[in-house]
């Protein structure tokens, strides 16, 4: 084993058994183990307290280069998520750790760490998403409201419950609403909608 390979299972295990005092955590993705690769992870970050994104718990997704550690992971949100750094559409993230400013001194929690901070110290001058930029900046309190809604909606565990049952109450049964709304990141309109095309 490779020195990168042996630094990247050390990374996993410590990630992996945080006691969730961080609020981060990582486990090797299941179609990651499935090819028997730990190259893709999914991450989860508890939404900080004191911020409109507090009780949520945001889904990374985590990519290690074969660079690694010399190249930063590549890393996206899964959950969506209204932040001016992080795209409401895509996920994508725009964190300097995570191009230019990467170090091989950092470490796959210390970039869940820093996305964690990002989500209490949001840069609306260097934006993902201009449209919650502009909110963010202009109204405050709508942006606020916003971020709450989007953390209730989409972020919230037993919130994916209930949208499960509420699309399993259209007639679908849970696999088929699971498999949908995962791909269409909890959006139960559009998970309903491809469901139904399938009919």
């Amino acid at each position: 084993m490779s020195a990168a390979e042996t630094r990247l299972t050390k990374e996993l295990a410590e990630v992996c058994k945080d006691d969730g005092t961080s609020g981060v955590t990582a486990v090797v993705s299941e179609s990651s183990k499935s090819k028997g690769s730990n190259r893709n992870l999914t991450g989860k970050i508890k939404g900080p307290d004191g911020t409109p994104y507090e009780g949520g718990v945001f889904e990374i997704d985590i990519t290690i280069p074969k660079q690694y550690p010399f190249e930063p992971p590549k890393m996206k949100f899964n959950t969506k998520i209204w932040h001016p750094n992080i795209s409401s559409q895509t996920g994508a993230i725009c964190l300097d750790i995570l191009k230019d400013q990467w170090s091989p001194a950092l470490t796959i929690k210390t970039a869940l760490l820093s996305l964690q901070a990002l989500l209490c110290s949001p840069e609306p001058g260097d934006p993902q998403d201009a449209e919650v930029a502009k909110m963010y900046k202009e109204d405050i309190s709508s942006f606020d409201r916003t971020a709450k809604f989007w953390t209730e909606m989409y972020a919230k565990e037993t919130n994916k419950e209930d949208a499960i049952s509420r699309v399993c109450e259209m007639g679908f049964d849970r696999s088929s609403a699971k498999k949908a709304l995962e791909k269409h990141g909890w959006d139960e309109s559009a998970a309903v909608n491809e469901l139904l095309g399938g009919i």
